[in-house]
C-alpha cells in the first residue's frame, strides 16, 4: 500500500512512451475534469463552480457559453486550455477568445485572445477574471457568463469535431476584514544567475498542467521531439523570482525555418494564467533562451504597467513549457536551468485556504520533499513486485537521499533549505 500511494506521479500522470501523435504525446487532461457541452446563448450553457475543472471541444466559427458561479467576497479566475493534437495544422491567428460578463453584459475584465502567433501546435492557455473591489463591475454573488469563441481562419480540428480545451475555475480568498494588501515590490535584480556547475538530472516533462513534472533550483535534462511540449512545474513563495535559461543542445542534421522560431520557452502561473514567453530559432547548433520574472507579490495585481508583472500576483506552482516545433528535423536534448531566487516574505493574510480551489501549493509554495513527480523518490520506489517491507525501507532511504540533495542545492542557490 505505501508502494502504491508514493510510487503514484502528479494528478492525471501517465507514461510518454504512450504517444499516438508521431511519437509525441497528447495534452493529459486532469483524471476529475467534467465533460461538458457549452451552450450556444447567453441564457444556456452548463455550471462550472470554484475548484472545477471541466473539458469540452472547439472547432471552427464555434462560440461556446458557461455559467460561472461566484461568490462576492473572492477574486476569480476562468482559465481555458486549448490542447490541439500535436502536428495540427494551425494558422499564425488561430486560437480562442474568452470573456466573463455578468448577467447584464458587463465585462468583468478585458477579453483576451490566446493565440497560436505561430510555431506548431502546442498547449495554449490563460485566464480572464473577476476582481473585488470598490469601483468594479461584477461585484455580486451568483452566475455570471463564460464564453469561449474560436478566432482565426484554420479549421479548429477535424471535421466537426473540433479541439479539446480545458477550462478551470479558481477562486482566491479575500483578505481577512481590516488586513492590508502587501505591496508590490519597488524594484527587482534582472541579472541571470550563473549556471551552477554540478551535473544535471535526468527527467521526463508532462504533457500539460495536470501531469507537470515537478522540480525546483537545479539543472534537469529532458529530450524533445519535433512538434513536442513538456511542462514541469516549480514552487515560487512570495517575494521569489524565477529565472529560467533553457538550453538546447547542439545536433546534427536539424534546422529550422527561417521565420516563426523553432523552439519555445513560456511560463505560466497557478491559476493558469500566461506570464511569459520566448522563442528562437533552432539551427542544429546549441541555442539557449533565458528570462526572469518579478517578485512574486500580492501588489502586483495593482497598477502593474507590464502584464508580466502583473501575472505575478500568486504563490504556488509555476509552469514552464518548452516547445519544439515541426520545423526542426530530429529530436534535441535541452537542459532547463531553474533558479528560485530570494527571501521569503509574508503574503497576504487570507480569510480563507486559496488551495481549496487549486491556487498555491504545498508547504506554502515550497515543494515537499517527496512529492509528486519527484524524480529520484519515483525512481526508487516505481518497481512492481515488491514487498511493502522492502517498498519502505527504499521509501526512506529516498527520503533521506532526496532531503540530502535538495538541502545541498538550496545552499548553493543562497536560498533556505527545502521544507519536509
Amino acid at each position: 500500500m505505501v508502494l502504491g500511494l508514493l510510487a503514484g506521479g502528479p494528478a492525471g500522470a501517465r507514461s510518454l512512451a504512450d504517444t499516438p501523435h508521431g511519437g509525441t504525446a497528447e495534452y493529459r487532461t486532469a483524471p476529475e475534469a467534467q465533460s461538458v457541452r457549452g451552450g450556444s446563448s447567453r441564457t444556456e450553457g452548463p455550471p462550472l463552480v470554484p475548484g472545477g475543472t471541466y473539458t469540452d471541444r472547439i472547432g471552427k466559427g464555434e462560440k461556446k457559453f458557461y455559467r460561472v458561479r461566484l461568490d462576492d467576497s473572492s477574486d476569480a479566475y476562468v482559465s481555458t486550455v486549448l490542447a490541439p493534437p500535436p502536428h495540427s495544422g494551425i494558422d499564425f491567428s488561430d486560437g480562442i477568445r474568452i470573456s466573463l460578463q455578468s448577467k447584464d453584459g458587463a465585462n468583468c475584465s478585458p477579453s483576451n485572445d490566446v493565440t497560436f502567433s505561430g510555431g506548431s501546435a502546442r498547449p495554449i492557455g490563460d485566464y480572464v477574471s473577476r476582481l473585488v473591489g470598490a469601483g468594479r463591475e461584477c461585484q455580486g454573488a451568483g452566475d455570471y457568463v463564460y464564453t469561449v469563441e474560436w478566432v482565426g481562419p484554420g479549421a479548429g480540428g477535424p471535421g466537426t469535431e473540433g479541439w479539446p480545451i480545458e477550462l478551470r475555475v479558481a477562486a482566491e480568498p479575500g483578505l481577512k476584514p481590516g488586513a492590508a494588501a502587501p505591496s508590490a515590490p519597488s524594484t527587482w535584480s534582472t541579472q541571470m544567475p550563473r549556471r551552477p556547475s554540478a551535473g544535471a538530472e535526468a527527467v521526463q516533462g508532462g504533457t500539460g498542467f495536470n501531469d507537470a513534472t515537478t522540480v525546483d533550483s537545479g539543472a534537469w535534462r529532458d529530450e524533445l521531439v519535433p512538434g513536442e511540449s513538456r511542462f514541469y512545474r516549480v514552487p515560487v513563495t512570495w517575494g521569489q523570482q524565477l529565472f529560467v535559461d533553457a538550453e538546447f543542445a547542439g545536433t546534427r542534421g536539424s534546422r529550422a525555418a527561417l521565420v516563426g522560431g523553432g523552439m519555445r520557452v513560456a511560463l505560466f502561473n497557478t491559476a493558469r494564467g500566461f506570464v511569459r514567453s520566448a522563442e528562437a530559432n533552432y539551427t542544429g547548433k546549441p541555442t539557449a533562451i533565458a528570462f526572469g520574472t518579478a517578485p512574486a507579490a500580492y501588489g502586483n495585481r495593482s497598477g502593474a504597467v507590464d502584464p508580466a508583472v502583473g501575472a505575478m500576483r500568486f504563490a504556488g506552482w509555476y509552469y514552464v513549457r518548452v516547445s519544439l516545433d515541426d520545423t526542426v528535423q530530429s529530436a534535441v536534448p535541452v537542459t532547463l536551468h531553474l533558479t528560485v531566487a530570494g527571501d521569503p516574505q509574508p503574503g497576504p493574510d487570507y480569510d480563507g485556504d486559496p488551495r481549496a480551489s487549486g491556487l498555491g501549493a504545498p508547504s506554502d509554495g515550497r515543494a515537499a520533499d517527496g512529492a509528486a513527480g519527484s524524480p529520484l523518490l519515483m525512481r526508487t520506489l516505481a518497481v512492481a513486485g515488491i514487498g511493502t517491507g522492502t517498498a519502505l525501507l527504499l521509501f526512506l532511504a529516498a527520503w533521506t537521499a532526496l532531503a540530502r540533495r535538495r538541502g545541498a542545492r538550496r545552499v548553493r542557490a543562497g536560498g533556505p533549505p527545502c521544507r519536509p
